[in-house]
């Protein structure tokens, strides 16, 4: 696809370019979809089968989000359709309810989470897992089934019930999947982290929920080093007594603590037995999620299986494309939730890439190796990742021409503008550039990817099908072009269970709907823009406000980040002489100081860039 012409204007010098006050948004458009791309897109193909743009040729994203959040009933029950789901509907799709947290989708259907993963048993791959080391193991659907089943029948036989809990301390590798697979056919409740957790990270989150059986490795490989976790699971199990299993995975091939049980052997004595999926209610908790505040241990996020079916089939199918037999990449560890959301691209027939271990061992081209040796058609990584090839000085687009390559995807933190120009000019030119933002609270996206539309710099392109997302000032008003409050206005089927512990609901109300009652608001500041997309500016509960001004931390990053010599950066607001004032602090590359001339530089292109509000009163260099 040939570039649009406005890639080849001319960029804005740090002296013209408008303060972000003036002109938050940038009316620069850096790859559009060619008519063939949205036409043979399985958006394109839902729109013609549903909804108000049935029977026709063509549709309008914009068009087919407002009917989503119109008809809500329509809707959802469209997506259970498309996306093929296993189960029983029932007569009702959508129940409102006195308020978000007590309305409800298919209250009367019945499905099981993990057989509408595992909807195929045969030859092709399901699984790619490479290795730090290099070693790659690759899983057919044939043996996925296998090897849940396996797991999922000694589950059975040490009395799991539905609602139990199994927790995972794993690297990204194909077991991971097996163990949250066998666990949700028997309606078992999973969470998970990684293993470079410290002890009382696991205890934290894991002590809260009372797990009945742990998975763990003996260890992991990270930058050529192996890292033996056998003791810290031991001290972690003693100090969870509701566990009453511990199945080591020999991932290292370590050894296995005496009273654990080793994982190959369990799977080995069952290899015969099918996969017993139990049916149960669309509202049936699946996973338990942790998100952490700023003070306490971390919330503990219960989550609906049909509801996450639901909004995962509806992502990756209608906004990221995604086909049976693709190859779907997401750069992720077990800590974070884009886990979850890459395991269900198994309910869309798409084989998943896993990867374990550094990014950047033995050097930044590992995952570019990865996505052009395996042909994956969608890769997702964090913004960070990106700002760090960036100033790696990597360009890939030199070494590797991703030819199967259709999207790229970012999310974790903002993606600011300069990432958007370093994909286009050093990742690759012809490729959907999706930047979106949601997060682990609803396990899903609250904006993202408009298949049909254009990449407009540093922009996300659309409110998510079915998301009523709007931008709310502090006095409950819908603004544009004005920063304000991510909210959602109407309910979504992936609004959680509540949290684990919180009988009356207080804490889950205090922690979303306190602001604007019974709206939802996500704690992102953020502003709407002319053309329908978003910027997000950073955590609200982080956002600073000198002389009064809320103004967004991810503004003053977005012109740290142009500094080669910085890499970290955290601003925060400290109380000062009866004001809030700004202060910046830096990690700067080994070897360098922070002189006089590189604070003012740094000073002077965050007024440029931003506007004077957002200047730090004081830049610290830390270690």
């Amino acid at each position: 696809m040939k570039q649009t012409e406005d890639r080849t204007t001319k960029d804005h010098s740090e002296t013209d370019r408008p303060a972000m006050d003036d002109t938050p948004t940038d009316d620069k458009i850096l790859w559009r979809p060619s008519p063939e791309r949205v036409a043979a897109s399985p958006l394109a193909e839902f729109a013609s089968r549903h909804g108000p743009y049935a029977g026709q040729a063509s549709f309008d994203y914009g068009g087919l989000h407002r009917w989503s959040i119109e008809q809500p009933e329509a809707f959802w029950k469209s997506i259970w359709e498309f996306g093929g789901v296993i189960g029983e509907p029932g007569d009702t799709v959508y129940e409102p309810g006195a308020d978000m947290r007590t309305a409800r989708f298919f209250p009367d259907a019945t499905l099981n989470f993990a057989e509408n993963l595992l909807r195929r048993s045969d030859s092709g791959e399901a699984i790619i897992a490479l290795g730090e080391d290099g070693r790659c193991r690759r899983v057919t659907w044939q043996e996925l089934n296998t090897e849940t089943g396996a797991f999922s029948a000694w589950l059975d036989e040490v009395g799991l019930e539905a609602g139990d809990r199994v927790v995972a301390v794993l690297p990204n590798i194909a077991e991971t999947v097996s163990v949250m697979l066998g666990t949700s056919a028997l309606g078992g409740v999973f969470s998970s982290a990684s293993p470079d957790f410290g002890e009382q990270g696991l205890l934290d989150r894991f002590a809260q929920v009372e797990p009945k059986v742990l998975v763990a490795c003996d260890g992991y490989q990270y930058d050529g080093k192996t890292v033996d976790i056998r003791e810290r699971i031991s001290a972690v199990v003693k100090q969870l007594p509701s566990v009453e299993h511990v199945v080591i995975v020999p991932y290292m091939d370590l050894g296995v603590p005496t009273g654990m049980l080793d994982w190959r052997e369990l799977l080995e004595a069952r290899r015969d037995r099918a996969v017993q999926f139990r049916s149960l209610p669309f509202d049936h908790p699946l996973y338990i999620m942790f998100t952490s505040g700023t003070t306490g241990k971390p919330k503990c996020i219960i989550h609906r299986a049909g509801g996450a079916l639901l909004q995962h089939l509806k992502e990756h199918r209608l906004m990221c494309g995604l086909r049976p037999d693709e190859r779907v990449f997401y750069f992720t560890t077990c800590g974070w939730m884009m886990w979850n959301w890459l395991v269900s691209a198994l309910a869309s027939e798409s084989t998943l890439m896993l990867y374990d271990g550094s990014p950047f061992y033995p050097d930044g081209n590992r995952m570019f190796d990865f996505v052009q040796d395996e042909r994956a058609m969608f890769f997702g990584t964090s913004a960070k990742f990106i700002d760090s090839l960036n100033k790696a000085g990597l360009r890939p687009a030199e070494t590797h021409p991703l030819p199967d390559l259709e999207t790229l995807a970012s999310t974790g933190s903002p993606l600011v503008p300069e990432s958007f120009d370093f994909v286009y000019e050093h990742i690759k030119q012809d490729v959907a550039l999706t930047s979106v933002s949601g997060g682990t609270d609803l396990l899903a996206c609250f904006v993202g990817s408009n298949p049909q539309g254009p990449v407009y710099r540093g922009e996300i392109q659309a409110p998510a099908l079915g998301m009523a997302v709007e931008i709310w000032n502090d006095s409950g008003e819908r603004v544009v072009e004005e920063r304000g409050e991510l909210v959602c206005t109407q309910p979504f089927p992936t609004v959680p269970l509540g949290f684990w512990n919180d009988p009356d609901g207080a804490r889950f109300q205090a922690a979303y709907f306190d602001k604007f009652p019974g709206i939802w608001c996500h704690g992102d500041f953020a502003l709407e823009t002319r053309h329908g997309g978003y910027l997000i500016m950073g955590r609200s509960d982080a956002v600073l406000n000198p002389g009064g001004v809320r103004i967004g931390t991810a503004e003053i990053y977005r012109q740290v980040e142009q500094f080669d010599e910085v890499l970290e950066a955290v601003a925060v607001g400290q109380e000062w002489e009866g004001d809030v004032r700004v202060v910046l602090f830096v990690v700067l590359r080994k070897g360098l100081t922070l002189t006089e001339e590189l604070m003012l530089e740094i000073k002077m292109r965050i007024r440029a860039g931003a506007t004077p509000r957002h200047v730090p009163r004081v830049v610290v260099a830390v270690a």
